[in-house]
């Protein structure tokens, strides 16, 4: 979703682009789907990264991007969002002076418990060009002493993504789910800090059964989600329909008819933020405040109980909100930079 904008509006301009996909997220729901229904053309290079932990996941990427950048020889690399793969290929891309563009540079969650958190900051450190979505990763960035010269605010690149796609005709979406109903709830969880710990997972189970008194909950299952549902013996007793993970164009229809959705995922935060439905978010800290500020998203924390609050308290009525250059046009903002604003620290790097 972050990738799709900034491709179309560097090839729009004539710019030569090496696509590369790292494998980090390789199941056809998670990745394949999202690039067909985004039109994104085929990767020029596939990095086969797989699964595994943080360090396996980085050294994999590292070891076989290096190759691609002695290869290919770019002039610049750019990357998205705070996963492994962004640090990633910074970090391979940063030892070999190939200057570096943080696509959503400037989040904060304040909770260096997240690896997204370390992948944040440690990118913002390599990156010469850094694409902030809200004046709070600016306010950020400054603080941490960056170079104002690097920063560049050119909003969120995954409204433009939603915008696309939210327009169109849906298909069925809600068919397919099986929503028989007026209103229901829309959860989609699978951070290690909520699914990891059995009892944690347990009161999630029990607090979506609870809101399914209520309303129908419908669970697209992050497959890491299932396997610790599996592993931990749980199972959904109430009105709850686990599915597989959505694509992205059926994903963005089923939070648009959700009444309520319930998360903990940052991109759902601003998405809901946008489509006007509330989003409850499962956890401590959020990198997005600005969703919480415009009243679109209640950060509750990982209590069951102020989740089920949340939930009951939670206004049905459609808000949507566009914040300051949330307008579609954020991957042309980021191309007009690229091509027109030489690397900040190439200096550093001479010296």
């Amino acid at each position: 979703m972050k990738v799709a904008p900034v491709l179309r509006a560097l090839e729009a301009r004539g710019i030569e682009v090496t696509l590369v996909h790292t494998g980090q997220h390789y199941d056809d729901t998670m990745s394949g789907r999202f690039f067909r229904e985004l039109d994104i053309r085929e990767p020029d290079v596939h990095l086969g990264a797989g699964s595994g932990t943080h360090a396996d996941q980085v050294g994999a990427v590292m070891r076989a991007f290096e190759s691609v950048l002695v290869e290919r020889r770019p002039d610049a690399v750019t990357v998205v969002g705070d996963v492994n793969s962004t640090l990633a290929c910074s970090l391979v891309a940063a030892q070999a002076s190939v200057p570096v563009a943080h696509v959503e540079a400037g989040l904060r969650s304040g909770d260096r418990r997240m690896p997204e958190e370390i992948n944040r900051l440690c990118t913002d450190v390599l990156a010469d060009w850094l694409f902030t979505p809200s004046p709070d990763a600016d306010k950020n960035l400054l603080g941490e002493g960056v170079d104002p010269s690097r920063i560049f605010r050119v909003g969120n690149v995954m409204i433009d993504s939603l915008l696309q796609v939210a327009g169109r005709p849906d298909s069925g979406t809600l068919d397919r789910l099986g929503v028989k109903t007026a209103s229901f709830v829309l959860a989609t969880l699978h951070r290690p800090a909520t699914v990891d710990d059995a009892t944690r997972l347990e009161g999630v189970v029990g607090l979506l059964d609870r809101i399914a008194t209520h309303e129908p909950v419908v669970f697209p299952a992050h497959p890491r989600t299932r396997r610790r549902l599996e592993e931990a013996g749980l199972v959904f007793s109430g009105d709850v329909t686990v599915t597989d993970p959505l694509g992205y164009v059926d994903f963005v229809n089923a939070m648009a008819s959700a009444s309520v959705v319930i998360t903990d995922s940052g991109g759902v935060q601003e998405e809901t933020t946008v489509l006007g439905v509330l989003c409850i978010t499962l956890r401590d800290t959020t990198e997005r405040p600005i969703t919480v500020e415009e009243g679109t998203n209640v950060v509750v924390g990982t209590d069951p109980r102020a989740a089920y609050a949340a939930y009951v308290a939670a206004p049905r009525e459609r808000r949507p909100y566009r914040p300051d250059l949330w307008d579609g046009r954020t991957g042309e903002r980021i191309a007009e930079v690229l091509t027109t604003v030489p690397p900040p620290l190439a200096h550093a790097r001479r010296l």
